[in-house]
């Protein structure tokens, strides 16, 4: 199923700024003008060039203004929607397809959001770190021990606790020589956002997961990780950014993992000998 362009723009606009962010909204405030409009006549309307057209829409994630046109022919959900793009009368098949198809597309804007250079970053802080604490509160908590979970097949001393109280005890602890991987879907958590400012007070790196780049959380982190999701309102949209955020963990275990070798391949045998004489 083709992700509409209107949803896309709307999980997107956060995140965008200049001559993509006058182009989403002239988009998401003319959706009936737009699906008709060449993409010269998109340019003029917005008044700026079809170059700056055509990187926009690739920017969103299409590979070209032709798919993104078609992709306006799915009606704009509103905004009370509760779930997106599921109608009323979907039956269960059409449902089911929607849900995958949202998880899908996260994947791969989440992907296309976070340049090489990012990575490379994060997995050399995260290498030559001290120690790497994991950070969430609520649906955020399952993304920072999913990661914990991981890098303990490495070896990187890495620490995490689901209670607030403890992680900001953590927080305390930590120093200049230390990274923090903090998870918020909406960047504007007060009790993340108060670990933050600890971590920050302390001069620790701070790694950033968030859908929302220009939220309270990425202003404060020293490199934000953004992971996107294809709902357009925040009561349902983490449901498919909670996959795009243990995406980005599991790509960051494995760079780390790679880069470790043999240190990684020792602890994981040691670990799964130690499971297996935990089975029949």
């Amino acid at each position: 199923m083709q992700q509409s362009g209107f949803t896309r723009i709307k999980s997107l606009h956060d995140q965008l700024s200049g001559s993509d962010k006058k182009i989403a909204d002239y988009i998401l405030d003319n959706p009936t003008t737009v699906q008709g409009l060449t993409i010269k006549g998109l340019a003029n309307s917005v008044d700026v060039s079809t170059a700056t057209i055509s990187r926009f829409v690739k920017r969103i994630g299409f590979s070209s203004f032709r798919e993104f046109s078609l992709s306006l022919t799915t009606v704009m959900q509103p905004d009370n929607a509760f779930f997106g793009e599921i109608a009323n009368d979907d039956d269960t098949n059409a449902i089911v397809s929607k849900v995958f198809s949202g998880g899908e597309n996260a994947l791969s804007s989440t992907f296309n959001l976070i340049p090489t250079e990012s990575w490379d970053t994060a997995g050399s802080w995260i290498i030559n770190c001290r120690k790497l604490g994991f950070f969430g509160i609520g649906g955020s908590a399952t993304v920072a021990f999913n990661g914990y979970h991981k890098f303990l097949r490495t070896p990187i001393d890495a620490e995490q606790h689901p209670d607030y109280d403890v992680q900001l005890m953590q927080a305390v602890r930590m120093t200049d020589q230390d990274v923090a991987l903090v998870v918020s879907h909406s960047g504007r958590n007060l009790d993340t956002l108060k670990i933050t400012r600890q971590l920050k007070a302390n001069n620790v790196k701070v790694i950033a997961i968030t859908a929302y780049v220009n939220s309270s959380l990425a202003k404060m982190a020293d490199l934000v990780l953004p992971s996107t999701a294809e709902e357009i309102n925040i009561r349902s949209e983490s449901m498919s950014s909670l996959l795009a955020q243990l995406a980005i963990m599991d790509s960051l275990f494995t760079l780390v993992g790679v880069n470790l070798g043999s240190e990684t391949l020792k602890i994981v045998d040691d670990i799964r000998g130690a499971i297996d004489n935990t089975r029949e």
